[in-house]
């Protein structure tokens, strides 16, 4: 099931995407006599987009199409939901960035960083290049969002508790991590350097994760590609390791990592393309 957050009447609603349109929660719930939150980040925090799965896969799916839409033309895309407990990412997580920034493999442990939900921004929203840096890179990256609190939890049985994926954007001062490496968290933590949306595509969807393939894409062209099979630490790896540290909660957030990095300058549009995903976009403007 794939779903997302547009914006209607000076709300943020969730929607699920059917047949290229878009059907509301809220429409869903008066129609069908439900009582499902009308954001996603209530129905994670609930659980209550397990129930939503079922019905949708159970009946749901054939009533849709039956139901009051929203087109794509009429659809303006918010953020998935504004205010996640966590963001968190994993740095030089393929082996071709490892080396290429590094001269060396990945470690055992992986390079890990938090973003600030001051950070966050969604689809078509414009990533601001501060005053304070001179070198700024973007980097299109695969999403775990986590569907349950989770602590201590065995790589086997990691994927049981992702809710789904998303397309993300980690945006970094290259300039400022390069003049020391104690620096990274700094460089990571800037308004408007995370950007993540606007599809979300629920884990079921998923019987294979390796066949993923992430794209950076800048003003159209693609600069980097990979596949998940080629990541040093796999998403059920990642999602243990970080659940060995904290207790992981419903809307978390993980990315996995890039298959490569562009320079992003005033004007540039920067791009996270995954197939089966609606492609991330997000103009650049300087704030200087």
């Amino acid at each position: 099931m794939k779903l997302a957050t547009i914006q209607i009447a000076g709300k943020e609603e969730a929607a699920i995407i059917f047949s290229g349109r878009f059907i509301l929660i809220q429409t869903i719930n008066e129609l069908e006599k439900k009582k499902w939150g009308t954001d996603l980040f209530q129905l994670l925090q609930t659980n209550q987009l397990v129930e939503l799965i079922d019905w949708y896969k159970n009946e749901g799916e054939r009533k849709l199409s039956h139901l009051p839409s929203i087109s794509v033309e009429e659809a303006v895309f918010a953020p998935l939901y504004r205010n996640p407990q966590s963001i968190w990412g994993v740095g030089m997580n393929y082996f071709d960035k490892a080396i290429e920034l590094t001269g060396k493999p990945p470690e055992e442990n992986p390079i890990i960083f938090m973003k600030p939900v001051t950070s966050l921004i969604g689809h078509g929203e414009a990533i601001t290049l501060p005053r304070q840096s001179r070198q700024v890179t973007a980097e299109a990256e695969l999403a775990i969002i986590i569907g349950e609190s989770c602590k201590d939890i065995a790589e086997a049985d990691a994927l049981s508790v992702i809710a789904g994926y998303t397309t993300a954007i980690d945006v970094t001062a290259k300039d400022i991590h390069a003049k020391n490496p104690r620096f990274l968290q700094r460089s990571k933590s800037f308004d408007t350097f995370f950007s993540f949306g606007p599809y979300f595509i629920t884990a079921d969807e998923y019987t294979d994760l390796k066949q993923i393939i992430v794209k950076t894409v800048l003003n159209g062209e693609e600069a980097h590609h990979n596949t998940v099979a080629n990541m040093m630490y796999k998403p059920s790896f990642i999602v243990s390791y970080f659940s060995q540290i904290m207790t992981l909660n419903p809307g978390d957030i993980i990315m996995t990592g890039t298959p490569g990095s562009v320079v992003i300058r005033n004007g540039d549009i920067i791009e996270c393309q995954i197939d089966g995903f609606k492609a991330l976009r997000n103009p650049v403007i300087d704030s200087k």
